[in-house]
C-alpha cells in the first residue's frame, strides 16, 4: 500500500514539473524574434532587441571606440596620436547575434531548459571580437613614425691640398616598421581596454657604414683617366664641368654600386646644366645637358683601369672622337641608359673628378692590393666600317632661305674593347670587355626655304633636288646675297637674312639623346 503511495505522489511531481517545462518552453517559443533576458554583448545589454537592434547597438559602441585615442612613441620621444578608426578597427565576429537570438531556443526541449534555467541563475555574456587593418595599420607606422628617424651618416673622405680628411660617421635610429606592426596588432588584440593608450614601437639603431680605421688605408691610385673637351664650345664645357662637379668626392663602400645617371641628374637648369649639342636620330641637335656622356666615359675608363665591376654600359648610337671606339659608355633618360659599377674591393674606394684646360679627369683611390708588377691596358679593335656614299639634304621651311647648317659624315663601325694584362712586362692575359656597334650617318645639310619671292623658291628647290650639299651652299649664299642669277646683285624682296652657320661634326659636342642629353 505504502509503494503504491510513493508511486502516485512521485508521478503527481514528475506531472507538475513536466508542466512546468513545457510552459517555459512555450514561453521561449514566443520570443523565438527576440534575445532572452540575460543576456549581453560585450557590455551591451540585449535582452528583448531583436537581430537588427542587437546589431545596431554593438555598431554603435565599436563606433564610439573609433575615436580613442592611441599614442605612438617614435625615434627621440616623438609621439604620433592616431585614433582606433585611423587605425582601421571592425568588428568581426557578427555571428555572436545568431548565438544570442538562438539561446534558449535551438536544440531539444531539455536542452532549450536546461539553457534558460542556467539564465535564471546568471547571465549569459558573448565577447566582442575586433580587429585592424593591417595595411592601415603598416601605412600608420611606415609613413607617419618615421618621419622622426634619424639616419645613421656613414663616414666618408673628403680631398684637399691634396689631403684625405675623414667626415661624418654618426649611428642613427629609426623605426622597425615590420616589428612595430607586429607589436602594435598583439597589444591592441591582446593587450587593449578599450581606452586611451600609448605603445613604444620598437626602435633600433642603424649602424653608419665605414670605420676610420678602414678610411685612413685608401690612399693609393687605382685608376686615372683623362679626355679633353678643347673643341666644345662654353656651354659643353660647363656641362662637362658641371657632371664632373656632382660626381667628385663620391665615397663607395665595399659591395656598393654607382650610377652616373642618378649622380648627374635632373638635367635642368637649376642643376647647373645648359643646351648643348648631343646626338637625335643620327643628328646632332641641342639640348640640356648635352656632352654629360663625356662625364661618364671618363669615369668608365677610370673604372676600367682600376679593375671595378661593371654592371651596365651602353656605347653611343654614333661614334664620338674622345676616346677609341667601344670605350665610350653614354647615358640617356629617355632609352633608360646609364652607366653603372660596383665596389667588388674589399675597401672602400674615393672618386675624384676635376676639371682643367678643357680636360676632364676622373681618378680612384683605394687600397692596391694589385703586383706591383701587373700593368693593365686596353686595346680598341676596329671589326667592320661602313662609309655613305651618298649625302642627305633636308629641306626646313621654319628657316629662311640661306640658311644652310651642314653635319658631317660619320663613319658606321663595329668594334671591340680587349683588356690586356702583362706581368713584369709579359702579357698574361688578354679578355674581351665589350662589343659596340656605331651606326653610320651621311654628311646632312639642313637647308632654309621661307621665301616670299617665287624665283628664289624655285632656285632653292632646284638646288636641293640635285641633292648636292656643296651646290646647295653656293646657291644659299648667293640668294642670300640678293643675287637671282648667282653671279648679279637683284634685289630679292622676302628674303630674310640667315646666319652663317658652321659645319657640325663628331667632336665631342655629340651626345645622344632620345629626348635628353646622353653624351
Amino acid at each position: 500500500m505504502k509503494k503504491w503511495i510513493y508511486a502516485a505522489a512521485g508521478a503527481l511531481t514528475a506531472v507538475f514539473c513536466f508542466s512546468g517545462f513545457l510552459q517555459t518552453a512555450e514561453a521561449s517559443r514566443d520570443g523565438e524574434g527576440t534575445i532572452h533576458k540575460g543576456i549581453y554583448i560585450g557590455d551591451i545589454d540585449v535582452s528583448g532587441m531583436n537581430r537588427e537592434e542587437a546589431a545596431d547597438a554593438v555598431e554603435g559602441y565599436v563606433q564610439s571606440l573609433k575615436e580613442t585615442p592611441i599614442t605612438l612613441n617614435a625615434v627621440g620621444g616623438a609621439q604620433v596620436t592616431v585614433t582606433a578608426g585611423e587605425l582601421g578597427i571592425k568588428w568581426v565576429n557578427e555571428e555572436v547575434l545568431e548565438e544570442a537570438l538562438s539561446l534558449g531556443k535551438a536544440g531539444n526541449i531539455l536542452n532549450r531548459y536546461k539553457q534558460l534555467k542556467e539564465l535564471e541563475r546568471d547571465t549569459k555574456r558573448y565577447e566582442i571580437e575586433m580587429e585592424f587593418d593591417r595595411n592601415t595599420v603598416n601605412a600608420v607606422v611606415s609613413e607617419r613614425c618615421t618621419e622622426f628617424d634619424v639616419p645613421a651618416q656613414d663616414a666618408s673622405l673628403r680631398r684637399e691640398n691634396g689631403q684625405f680628411l675623414i667626415e661624418g660617421g654618426q649611428t642613427g635610429e629609426k623605426v622597425d616598421v615590420e616589428a612595430s606592426v607586429e607589436k602594435l596588432e598583439t597589444f591592441l588584440r591582446d593587450e587593449w581596454n578599450r581606452e586611451a593608450a600609448s605603445v613604444d614601437l620598437t626602435i633600433v639603431e642603424e649602424k653608419p657604414k665605414g670605420n676610420r680605421e678602414d678610411l685612413e688605408k685608401v690612399k693609393d691610385v687605382l685608376g686615372t683617366y683623362t679626355t679633353s673637351y678643347a673643341s666644345s664650345g662654353a656651354d659643353r664645357s660647363a656641362n662637362v664641368a658641371n657632371g664632373c662637379r656632382l660626381i667628385n668626392g663620391v665615397t663607395l663602400y665595399p659591395g656598393e654600386e654607382f650610377s652616373a645617371y642618378e649622380m648627374v641628374s635632373p638635367f635642368t637648369q637649376e642643376n647647373g646644366y645648359h643646351m648643348a649639342g648631343s646626338y637625335l636620330n643620327g643628328m646632332v641637335v641641342d639640348s640640356l645637358g648635352g656632352g654629360i656622356c663625356q662625364v661618364s666615359t671618363t669615369l668608365y675608363n677610370a673604372v676600367l683601369l682600376s679593375e671595378l665591376e661593371v654592371t651596365e654600359r651602353h656605347n653611343h648610337s654614333m661614334e664620338v672622337s674622345y676616346v677609341q671606339p667601344s670605350a665610350d659608355a653614354a647615358i640617356a633618360e629617355s632609352s633608360g641608359k646609364d652607366f653603372k659599377f660596383v665596389n667588388n674591393l674589399e675597401y672602400p674606394i674615393y672618386i675624384e673628378g676635376y676639371t682643367a684646360d678643357k680636360h676632364i679627369t676622373f681618378t680612384i683611390y683605394g687600397v692596391e692590393t694589385r703586383d706591383p708588377g701587373r700593368v693593365v691596358s686596353f686595346e680598341s679593335e676596329i671589326l667592320s666600317e661602313t662609309k655613305p656614299d651618298t649625302e642627305t639634304i633636308i629641306a626646313d621651311a621654319g628657316q629662311p632661305v640661306g640658311y644652310v647648317k651642314v653635319q658631317s659624315v660619320h663613319v658606321g663601325r663595329t668594334a671591340r674593347l680587349w683588356k690586356i694584362v702583362t706581368e713584369n712586362g709579359e702579357e698574361v692575359s688578354r679578355e674581351e670587355i665589350n662589343n659596340s656597334t656605331y651606326k653610320f650617318v651621311p654628311r646632312t645639310a639642313t637647308v632654309g626655304t621661307a621665301t616670299s619671292d617665287p624665283i628664289a623658291a624655285q632656285m632653292i628647290q632646284d638646288a636641293i633636288a640635285t641633292n648636292n650639299i656643296d651646290h646647295v651652299k653656293n646657291v644659299a649664299a648667293s640668294l642670300q646675297a640678293g643675287d637671282l642669277t648667282l653671279g648679279g646683285t637683284v634685289a630679292l624682296p622676302g628674303i630674310l637674312p640667315a646666319p652663317a652657320v658652321p659645319e657640325a661634326s663628331a667632336d665631342p659636342a655629340a651626345a645622344e639623346t632620345p629626348a635628353a642629353p646622353a653624351a
